[in-house]
């Protein structure tokens, strides 16, 4: 069965973890933006499992199509760190994926973007992560609770705080307190431009970061 290990930290910048990412000699793998749909039915039984169903559709910094998936997540378990049971398969259409699972019952009940620069220290993948509104955050994955308190420590998150709750769950606090019923978070047009930008380049020089 496999099991997604991680640890997310809320910071104020991420560019000190990107100069710490850059000495370290880490692998850059790229930046995407990606919009997710988190899928449920109207009596949200996923939901009341503390389960969660999500259809992933990502765009590359140069405009191209990154990779769709359709992500299966089970119960948080009980861990130092987050850990739950996923199960992930590519697609390549997440408009015809929803409209399938739309017509077995289950819709879209909260909708957000999201910019995700990806790295790889050693058995471990970092990512500077950006919702709408929320702030900024890394995550870091790993295959053992040790390993991810390793990079951690790398890092200069040793003294962080480990956020337990979801972006699922933060975003739905955020739409709940703003009074938002669409639960449709995506970035605004002056915030795509800026994002653009990759600061995470596998194909550049060196490590392919500036």
């Amino acid at each position: 069965m496999p099991i997604e290990t991680e640890a997310k930290f809320k910071v104020e910048s991420h560019e000190p973890v990107r100069k710490r990412l850059q000495a370290l000699g880490a692998t850059c793998e790229g930046t995407v933006t990606e919009t997710n749909r988190i899928i449920d039915r109207p009596d949200n039984p996923l939901k009341d499992q503390d389960c969660g169903l999500r259809v992933r559709s990502t765009i590359n910094t140069d405009g191209s199509d990154g990779p769709t998936t359709l992500t299966f997540k089970g119960s948080v378990t009980d861990s130092p760190l987050k850990s739950r049971e996923e199960w992930e398969v590519s697609t390549s259409d997440a408009e015809a994926l929803t409209e399938i699972l739309r017509r077995l019952g289950f819709t879209p009940i909260l909708t957000y973007d999201k910019r995700r620069e990806t790295w790889r220290l050693d058995d471990c993948l970092v990512e500077l992560d950006e919702p709408p509104h929320i702030g900024l955050f890394v995550e870091i994955e790993g295959p053992t609770v040790d390993s991810i308190r390793q990079v951690q420590s790398k890092l200069g998150l040793g003294n962080a705080t480990h956020i337990q709750d979801s972006y699922v769950h933060l975003l739905s606090q955020y739409c709940a307190l703003h009074n938002l019923e669409s639960r449709v978070l995506v970035f605004a047009v002056s915030d795509v431009m800026r994002l653009a930008k990759p600061n995470c380049d596998p194909e550049g020089v060196g490590n392919g970061c500036s």
